[in-house]
């Protein structure tokens, strides 16, 4: 059978599993960073800080002082690109040397990296149909689901091999809801900002054709909906003895959703 570097280099050598929770955690924090960084570049209207890609202006793959600030913003956020994919390839190989190895976190490490690329190419594509509304929605899903592709990884990198709890019916049913709720108010929530203003939109920048007023009204109303979920999630979590971490990440949940919303609020 043909073996893969990694797969040859498997058979030689072993990395522990605290290089494993290492590399992920630093997946984790970069993906953050980035999608940070984009957010930046959204509120400061640099999203043609370079007007052109995969260089950033013809001629120059850096920017240049003739592109300002939103230049050099609009860079920053495209070289974080290569120090995640380095941090993604460093998940990528620590997961392959574990022993045993464990296909599903090989799995995961790999969905980083081609969403890394689909990514930077949705980026790409952004800045050549000069923010097309649609485009720029698209380009952030791809984000969050890189986003939550490193959470998945750092928890299963972190999780150990403790036994997982016996959630009953409700809870189980209540955090596939939970998930669901929260896809729909996300993908809601891109339509929010691709129909109404948005702080650093100039009225070049084209807007989606829907009713600001009905899509804002309907983001609230899923908002809400997520948080109530959130709650009654982790009411019936305190019915389960050991079930203690389920009951703090949702927790953390809940207050994220809260600190969303009141952001939101303030925003408007």
């Amino acid at each position: 059978m043909h073996k893969t570097p990694l797969s040859w280099a498997a058979d030689r050598w072993t990395i522990s599993p605290r290089a494993l929770r290492w590399a992920t955690t630093a997946a984790l924090v970069v993906s953050i960073f980035i999608v940070l960084s984009g957010g930046i570049v959204r509120v400061t209207g640099s999203g043609l800080g370079c007007p052109t890609w995969p260089a950033c202006e013809t001629g120059s793959l850096t920017t240049t002082p003739a592109l300002g600030i939103h230049g050099l913003i609009e860079f920053t956020n495209r070289a974080l690109t290569s120090v995640l994919i380095a941090a993604v390839a460093w998940v990528i190989i620590a997961a392959r040397l574990q022993k045993p190895r464990v296909r599903a976190m090989t799995r995961l490490a790999w969905s980083q990296f081609w969403l890394v690329i689909g990514n930077a190419i949705a980026g790409g594509i952004t800045v050549l149909v000069a923010l097309n509304p649609y485009m720029v929605a698209f380009h952030f899903i791809m984000a969050i689901a890189l986003l939550t592709t490193t959470t998945l990884t750092w928890h299963r990198a972190h999780r150990g091999q403790s036994a997982a709890v016996q959630l009953p019916s409700a809870a189980r049913v209540l955090s596939v809801a939970v998930v669901a709720v929260t896809i729909v108010l996300i993908l809601v929530g891109t339509l929010v900002s691709g129909t109404g203003p948005h702080s650093g939109d100039s009225a070049d920048v084209p807007r989606m054709q829907f009713n600001w007023g009905d899509i804002t009204i309907l983001h609230g109303i899923l908002g809400s909906l997520t948080l109530v979920l959130g709650i009654v999630l982790y009411a019936v979590l305190l019915r389960v003895p050991d079930a203690r971490l389920a009951r703090r990440r949702t927790l953390t949940f809940i207050v994220v959703v809260i600190a969303q919303a009141s952001s939101a609020s303030f925003s408007h």
